[in-house]
């Protein structure tokens, strides 16, 4: 640590500070506020396979990184038991797998928006009734929009519990890596939650 602390020193000692604000992007909250966003887009693929994916734009949930209200959906629209929009949909045999969530990236989380996807892997049935898998989709999500959060804290400390163990408990990654992303969490996060920001859930706000 001392050799690389000497390193950096020489290195990076010498670029001025410009004493700038990081800059904000904040006030464009609008960005996906076209009619181009609220159509039904189909792509033909080069595999053999079919996909639905239904995508939100919601407003930046960056600041909500101790909560991760979007984890928090994502858990529940990808549950494969039973009640489930999988498990309705194999039942069909309209769908083989779903996906939901964010994936937190730079394009899909920043400070002007947040991205909400649903993917739907569908049979070539399910291909045929694709409007109808949307409307099974858009019908689980009223659900829970109309039932809220409140009576489903125990799900919430449920998902909490998991990643804290898969934290604890995670394979040495690359040292490259590592580092990357924890310059990313510095960008952020607060100072106490650099290591563990992006991955650990520490506060249930079902407001949120």
């Amino acid at each position: 640590l001392d050799t690389l602390e000497k390193w950096v020193t020489e290195i990076f000692s010498e670029i001025p500070n410009n004493g700038l604000p990081k800059p904000s992007f904040g006030h464009l909250t609008q960005p996906f506020d076209t009619p181009e966003f609220h159509k039904l887009y189909r792509v033909v693929p080069i595999r053999k396979v079919h996909s639905l994916t239904i995508t939100w734009a919601l407003p930046p949930q960056e600041q909500y990184y101790r909560v991760k209200p979007l984890h928090y959906i994502s858990w529940l629209v990808g549950h494969e038991g039973k009640g489930s929009v999988l498990s309705f949909l194999r039942k069909k045999f309209w769908a083989l797998a779903l996906y939901g969530g964010n994936g937190e990236t730079g394009f899909e989380q920043n400070s002007t928006y947040s991205i909400f996807s649903i993917s739907v892997t569908l049979t070539d049935e399910g291909y045929k009734h694709f409007y109808e898998v949307a409307h099974v989709v858009f019908q689980y999500v009223k659900m829970l929009q109309k039932r809220g959060p409140d009576q489903r804290q125990v799900i919430w400390e449920e998902i909490q519990k998991i990643e804290a163990n898969e934290f604890h408990y995670q394979e040495q990654t690359d040292p490259v890596d590592y580092v990357e992303n924890l310059c990313e969490n510095m960008q952020l996060f607060k100072k106490e939650d650099f290591l563990t920001g992006d991955q650990l859930l520490f506060e249930y706000k079902p407001e949120v």
